[in-house]
């Protein structure tokens, strides 16, 4: 399981040239569910996406997550993020997990970051073809790999 954190002072998600949700000040997540993600790697990788310290203190640094500054979250499926890029210049999408294995990941991912963070979580749709805006702060962009964790 992967994700792309993108710190940001505002993102929102258009389907159909409708708003379909918007944050504030938070995190975007990106994430994309791979063939064989388990419970274990969802677990673990809620776990340190509800802890990551990306937002400043009263220092500057980058010493508080985003429950301690009451920042919103907003996940997106992205299975292009499970691309290989190994051979040739066409990305191979293989290790992306189907639809059937996928969602389920997706909706208990949302469910277990917002028990964690103790916050409502935005999203987008699964499957659905969306613009996602964003005002990346910073720019801070983190990528964490739950296959990469040992």
């Amino acid at each position: 399981m992967r994700a792309l954190i993108q710190r940001v002072k505002r993102a929102s998600v258009t389907i159909s040239g409708e708003q379909f949700s918007a944050i504030g000040a938070g995190m975007l997540v990106l994430l994309g569910v791979e063939v064989g993600d388990t419970e274990a790697d969802l677990e673990w990788l809620a776990g340190k996406v509800a802890r990551l310290r990306i937002f400043d203190d009263e220092e500057g640094v980058m010493n508080r997550d985003v429950v301690e500054t009451g920042g919103e979250l907003l996940v997106v499926s992205q299975f292009t993020l499970c691309a290989s890029t190994r051979k040739g210049n066409r990305p191979s999408y293989i290790a992306a997990a189907r639809e059937d294995e996928a969602v389920p990941m997706y909706e208990n991912f949302k469910k277990r970051l917002g028990e964690l963070t103790n916050k409502s979580v935005a999203s987008g749709v699964f499957g659905a073809d969306m613009a996602v805006e964003l005002v990346n702060d910073g720019p801070v962009t983190i990528w964490i790999d739950s296959r990469n964790r040992y």
